[in-house]
């Protein structure tokens, strides 16, 4: 194990070899883009950091910055764990994943206009046809539908890792209902309430002008003139596992957080029912799935969406965002033909690496997969948080076993992955009372309004607090880090 040789908090230390790490790259001695972070914030002692991390951890529960775990026993809701010590980009790492993500945005908004129209890019390729019109997710009674605002992507949280050479990649793209922002948000507020100087010291750009933005461009796709239109937010209800963030967005956004119930459609229109009557509404932001959103047009039981949306949809007398019908450029399978979705829809180069994936679907691919299940993490198409994958290093022969039958029976629902090494950034660890090295992953979010896409300049930093974990993901023990992206004269 490679070691940092200073003193105060980040005595001792370090990351095992072939690791890429957030504070020390490759080398013995930090990285200079980090260097204001290290000079400040290691001057604490271990103490003093614990009685910092502990106010944090205190402001969390007194907020109530909780998330929901389903198959948690011990109750619905737990406080988000967070790290103090936050993740450094710098300037010139963040200019190349920016550039990358609103490429990535724009051809993904591309190919879901071509799916739900001419369907282009299919022409002589009878494989990428069965794959994407294959997907549960594709829904052909959209065909042919252009939504208000012609934006289909507003909101986008694309997953990216930093592999064991510290380049970017892509894990994968959310498209649908990304979560996870409002812990972006409220993680600032703790850096700025516990290392205010820290944070002016290292000069991080802000990130707390989120819900005007978003607000903006909701409002951007509205089908009537965006000052004078009416946005909602669309819960299921507090028993969702991303509530908080639900009444947060709509909180600081200043607009109302409504139920199903609180909405009907009269003239293929979307009206709020209101203490002095109907309210027009011109655009939905909603955090609910497809399958739910309009009994009449799709699941007749659901009892959490509005009858007739759909009708208001397509007529273009409201915007949805996002999008129906968005999970069919997310599917996992999918995710491999991306870069060329960019080179056919842009003529470009993609700017951003993927990581190298193996479609079950492929009969090739599919016997690579059996043959190699114990080197390959192998991934449901249509599951997320952490859940339906193997993790084949780390799994037991019984384990392979059931996998090989999965994917068998059905193996478009399946894809597979070299394990990539994972960055690992330095992370408090109560029970030693050290910082320790611990694995990350980085979800940005991008806005889309009708004149192109905007980069949020952070992200959700989840970092897997077990030791030697590769998840991340909150219901499967992970937690988060304030990201801080530095300014150009850092």
């Amino acid at each position: 194990m490679r070691q940092l040789q200073v003193r105060g908090l980040f005595e001792g230390y370090g990351i095992a070899p072939g690791t890429w790490d957030e504070l020390l790259g490759t080398g013995e001695a930090p990285r200079e883009d980090v260097l204001r972070l290290l000079e400040r914030l290691g001057a604490r002692t271990p103490a003093e950091f614990s009685r910092m991390q502990a106010l944090a951890e205190r402001a969390l529960m007194n907020q109530g910055v909780t998330f929901s775990v389903y198959a948690d026993q011990r109750g619905t809701e737990r406080i988000f764990p967070f790290c103090l010590i936050p993740r450094l980009v710098s300037a010139a790492d963040w200019e190349h994943v920016e550039r990358g993500l609103e490429q990535r945005v724009r051809a993904l908004g591309l190919f879901l206009d071509d799916v739900y129209g001419e369907q282009r890019i299919f022409a002589g390729r009878p494989e990428l046809r069965d794959m994407v019109l294959g997907t549960s997710q594709y829904l052909p009674k959209l065909k042919g539908v252009r939504p208000a605002g012609g934006v289909r992507i507003h909101i986008a949280g694309i997953d990216l890792i930093r592999d064991g050479q510290g380049v970017f990649r892509v894990l994968e793209d959310n498209l649908r209902t990304p979560s996870g922002v409002s812990y972006v948000l409220e993680g600032r507020v703790l850096s700025k309430r516990v290392l205010p100087e820290v944070l002016e010291r290292t000069r991080v750009r802000r990130v707390d002008h989120y819900p005007a933005k978003l607000a903006e461009t909701l409002r951007a796709s509205s089908p009537e003139d965006p000052d004078r239109s009416t946005a909602v937010v669309l819960t299921p209800g507090p028993y969702n596992s991303a509530y908080f963030e639900h009444s947060f967005l709509a909180r600081t956004m200043g607009v109302e957080l409504v139920h199903g119930a609180d909405l009907f459609v009269d003239d293929d229109r979307v009206w709020l029912r209101t203490t002095r009557g109907p309210k027009r509404v011109h655009v939905i932001y909603r955090r609910l799935d497809d399958a739910f959103l309009d009994p009449e047009a799709f699941r007749p039981d659901s009892m959490l969406g509005v009858r007739g949306l759909m009708r208001a949809w397509t007529a273009g007398n409201v915007a949805i965002a996002n999008a129906p019908g968005n999970g069919v450029a997310d599917d996992k399978a999918v995710y491999a033909f991306v870069p060329e979705f960019i080179r056919f829809y842009l003529n470009e180069t993609p700017v951003l690496e993927q990581v190298p994936t193996y479609v079950c679907a492929r009969e090739d691919d599919r016997r690579y997969v059996l043959e190699h299940l114990g080197e390959l993490v192998v991934k449901a198409v249509d599951e997320a948080g952490g859940y339906g994958m193997l993790m084949g290093p780390q799994s037991t022969k019984e384990e392979r076993e059931d996998f090989r039958q999965r994917i068998l029976a059905q193996p478009r629902r399946y894809i597979a992955q070299p394990r990539v090494e994972l960055s690992t950034c330095p992370t408090w660890d109560a029970a030693s009372g050290a910082v320790v090295a611990r694995r990350v992953d980085l979800r940005p979010y991008i806005l889309t309004t009708p004149q192109g896409p905007w980069v949020l300049p952070g992200g959700l930093s989840r970092v897997a607090l077990r030791e030697g974990s590769y998840v991340v993901n909150s219901s499967q023990g992970g937690g988060s880090k304030d990201t801080w992206v530095q300014k150009e004269d850092a």
